[in-house]
């Protein structure tokens, strides 16, 4: 079962979605985060393969509670090249292994709900950067990311060659993330931080920044090797959210800030995004 739902944005950050399904969370709307402003989710139809459903860039979700499910209806590893099983089977936990293997496999659905290609045709290559990206003839465009998480699986679907980051995470964030993440940040985000209302909006805060710093450089191809302090966001709690990043322009980048669920926050960065909007997929049951 899969539901969608469809963002037209006017700026950077967007509200997060509430789905009702037998795997998905609920909750009675959905809250931009960092706001409190509450506004009704609107729903579309699901995606048909070979049809792209409207939007500028497509995210798909799937809570870990589905995942056994959705990999056992996709046909297990089956669809996986050798190399990916390796990977997948290196995991000694078996709830890590299922993640593993789900998050592989929500990259073919939502490749190919985007191009209308059978699931089992796609092929990966790795670039110098170690990014993985599509093994298609020369002109195809179409650009993923994947993020793990407990209790989430996220990918975002971009094309024309757009560059895209995701990353999903906890939120709030931990009491070991809260003491270590803000030194690593650059001065306006701690400054912000030192704004937040109490202890819970500030662990709020920190995961907001922390999955928008992991999506852009995750979209740069760069990961953690750049200092996260060299490049810093406007606060998350006024959006729209801007980037500043004196080592590169930042007009073309574009960044949605959802909650998918009470416990989660995901950020998606997306290169010359356009008014189209946001498309997010939640897979359930």
């Amino acid at each position: 079962m899969r539901t969608t739902h469809h963002f037209r944005t006017a700026g950077p950050a967007v509200d997060g979605s509430t789905v009702r399904g037998a795997a998905a969370p609920a909750r009675p709307g959905h809250t931009r985060a960092g706001d409190g402003a509450v506004r009704q989710a609107p729903a579309a139809g699901a995606a048909q393969y070979g049809r792209p459903s409207p939007g500028d860039r497509h995210l798909w979700l799937l809570p870990e509670s589905a995942a056994e499910a959705f990999v056992a209806r996709l046909g297990g590893t089956a669809l996986l090249d050798d190399d990916e099983r390796a990977r997948c089977e290196r995991a000694l936990a078996p709830h890590v292994r299922l993640r593993r293997v789900a998050g592989r496999l929500l990259v073919r659905q939502a490749l190919s709900a985007r191009s209308g290609r059978p699931a089992g045709s796609w092929r990966f290559r790795t670039t110098a950067d170690g990014r993985p990206e599509p093994a298609l003839s020369a002109g195809s465009g179409l650009r993923f990311n994947v993020s793990h998480t407990d209790g989430l699986i996220a990918c975002v679907v971009t094309d024309r060659g757009r560059a895209c980051g995701v990353d999903a995470e906890s939120c709030p964030a931990g009491a070991d993330a809260v003491t270590y993440l803000p030194r690593l940040l650059a001065a306006r985000e701690r400054a912000d931080l030192a704004t937040a209302a109490d202890g819970r909006a500030r662990a709020v805060r920190v995961a907001e920044y922390w999955v928008l710093k992991e999506a852009y450089l995750k979209a740069l191809g760069t990961g953690l090797r750049r200092r996260l302090s060299s490049f810093a966001f406007t606060s998350p709690s006024a959006p729209p959210v801007r980037l500043h990043d004196l080592e590169r322009p930042t007009a073309h980048w574009h960044f949605d800030l959802i909650r998918p669920s009470p416990h989660h926050v995901v950020a998606v960065a997306t290169e010359y995004a356009g008014p189209a909007g946001l498309h997010v997929t939640v897979l359930s049951g």
